[in-house]
C-alpha cells in the first residue's frame, strides 16, 4: 500500500465567509509587508492568522495546522482527519498531511517553501518544539517574527469585514433580548445562558445559511459571580435584588462580537444604583472620546480621571476596550488596539473598538458586585458609529 507523506484531497464546492477578492487583497497587503521585512515565505500556525488570510478556521485536537504564503502561493496545511473540509473552506491551495510518519506536517510545508529561505513566523504563537522543527526541516537562512505586522494589518477592517461585524452586533442584541426574557427569580444561570445562546445560533443560521456554526457562547453571571468579567456560567439560582452580568458572544466564521450589560433582578438598592449610574456615565463619556487622532492611552487616562474624581478608580479591574475581528476567548487578540495606559496606538478610520468600563465592588460593601457595559463602535472619518442596539442602564435593565 502506498503511504504518502502528504497529498491533495479536494472535493466539493468552495464556501467562504468573503469573496475571493477580499482574500486576494489581504494577501497582497501581507506580501508587501513580507517584502518590507525581507521575508521569502511565511509559516502561519495560529487560528486567527490562518483564518484571516485563508478563511479556514481549524480544529486542532493536538494536531498542527498551517498556512504557507509565498510571493506566488497560499497553501493551507491540514490533517488527514479533516479530509476535504479544509479545502472547501479555504482560499487558495490545500495540502493534507498524513499520520503515517512523524513530522509529515513539516514535510508538507517544505514541499511548498523548499529550504534555505528567509522565513516569517508567529513569535507569539509557535511553540519552542515546533520552532525547532521549522529550523530542522526548512533550514532557514533567517527567521523574522511577522506577527506584529499581521496584527497591524488586521486592526484596519475592510468594508466586507465591517458588514460582517455589524451582523454580529445585531446577533448579540438578539441574544441579549432573549436573555432578558428568560430572567426571573429562581432561574439558574445556565438556563438563562442557554436561552441567549440558542437564540443567537438560530439567528446566525438565518443570516448565514452557508456558514459553519460553532463557538457562539454566553457568560451570564449573578450575585458574587459578577465580580470577574470572564467568570463561567454556573447553576446558581437568581434571587430578587441580585446584580447580573449579561454577556453574549456570537461567533460568525471566526469573527467575534459582544454585548455586555449590567442588570438587576426585580429591584436595585440605592448603593448599587449609584455605582451603576457612575459606570454608565463613564461608558457614555468613554464613547464620546473614541475619535480619529486620539491614542488608546489618552482615552484610558481621561476615563481614569473621570473615575478618580468620583473615588471609584480603585474598583476598575481591566482596560476599557479592545479591537474586534478574527478572535475568540481561546485564539486571537489584536493587543495593539486596546484601551490601556501602555498602548499608544492612535485611533484611525476603519478600526473597530469596544467601550466597556467595569467596576467591581468587593463583597460585604454597599453596592457589591461587578458593573459592566459594552458597546461596539466603528471609528469613522469624523467620530464613531455605535453598532450596538440593546439599551444600557437602569431604565431598561431592572427585570424579572
Amino acid at each position: 500500500m502506498d503511504r504518502p507523506e502528504f497529498y491533495r484531497f479536494h472535493q466539493g464546492d468552495r464556501v467562504l465567509p468573503f469573496e475571493p477578492a477580499e482574500y486576494d487583497a489581504r494577501l497582497s497587503g501581507l506580501r508587501q509587508r513580507m517584502s518590507d521585512a525581507g521575508v521569502d515565505a511565511c509559516v502561519f500556525t495560529s487560528m486567527h492568522n490562518i483564518a484571516y488570510y485563508s478563511g479556514f478556521l481549524y480544529c486542532s485536537f493536538g494536531r498542527p495546522y498551517g498556512l504557507v504564503v509565498t510571493a506566488t502561493d497560499s497553501v493551507t496545511i491540514s490533517a488527514g482527519i479533516d479530509a476535504g473540509q479544509p479545502w472547501r473552506r479555504c482560499h487558495g491551495d490545500n495540502i493534507t498531511y498524513t499520520d503515517w510518519a512523524r513530522n509529515n506536517y513539516w514535510r508538507a510545508i517544505r514541499s511548498v517553501i523548499g529550504t534555505g529561505k528567509k522565513i516569517g513566523f508567529e513569535g507569539d504563537h509557535i511553540t519552542l518544539a515546533q520552532k525547532a522543527l521549522l529550523d530542522e526541516f526548512l533550514k532557514p537562512a533567517a527567521c523574522t517574527d511577522i506577527a506584529p505586522a499581521t496584527m497591524r494589518q488586521r486592526m484596519h477592517k475592510s468594508p466586507a469585514e465591517l458588514v460582517l461585524i455589524r451582523h454580529g452586533a445585531n446577533v448579540a442584541d438578539v441574544g441579549g433580548y432573549a436573555i432578558r426574557e428568560a430572567i426571573r427569580e429562581d432561574a439558574r444561570e445556565i438556563d438563562v445562558a442557554m436561552a441567549g445562546r440558542d437564540a443567537m445560533e438560530l439567528e446566525i443560521a438565518k443570516r448565514f445559511p452557508d456558514a459553519e456554526y460553532r463557538d457562539t457562547w454566553v457568560w451570564f453571571q449573578s450575585g458574587i459571580n459578577t465580580d470577574g468579567a470572564h467568570n463561567p456560567v454556573t447553576a446558581r439560582q437568581l434571587r430578587r435584588g441580585d446584580i447580573l452580568s449579561l454577556n453574549t458572544f456570537p461567533m460568525i466564521s471566526g469573527y467575534y462580537t459582544a454585548l455586555e450589560r449590567t442588570l438587576f433582578v426585580g429591584e436595585v438598592d440605592d448603593a448599587s444604583l449609584a455605582v451603576w449610574q457612575a459606570n454608565v456615565a463613564a461608558h457614555e463619556y468613554g464613547m464620546s472620546l473614541l475619535k480619529p487622532g486620539i491614542s488608546c492611552a489618552e482615552v484610558t487616562q481621561k476615563i481614569n480621571a473621570f473615575f478618580a474624581e468620583r473615588d471609584l478608580l480603585q474598583y476598575r479591574t481591566f482596560g476599557y476596550g479592545h479591537s474586534f475581528g478574527v478572535l475568540s476567548h481561546y485564539y486571537g487578540r489584536e493587543a495593539g488596539l486596546e484601551l490601556r495606559e501602555d498602548i499608544d496606538t492612535v485611533l484611525e478610520p476603519g478600526m473597530v473598538i469596544s467601550m466597556e468600563p467595569m467596576l467591581t465592588i468587593p463583597e460585604g460593601r454597599p453596592g457589591a458586585g461587578g458593573y459592566r457595559e459594552h458597546d461596539i463602535l466603528f471609528i469613522t472619518a469624523d467620530g464613531n458609529e455605535n453598532i450596538t442596539g440593546y439599551p444600557y442602564g437602569p431604565g431598561f435593565n431592572v427585570v424579572g
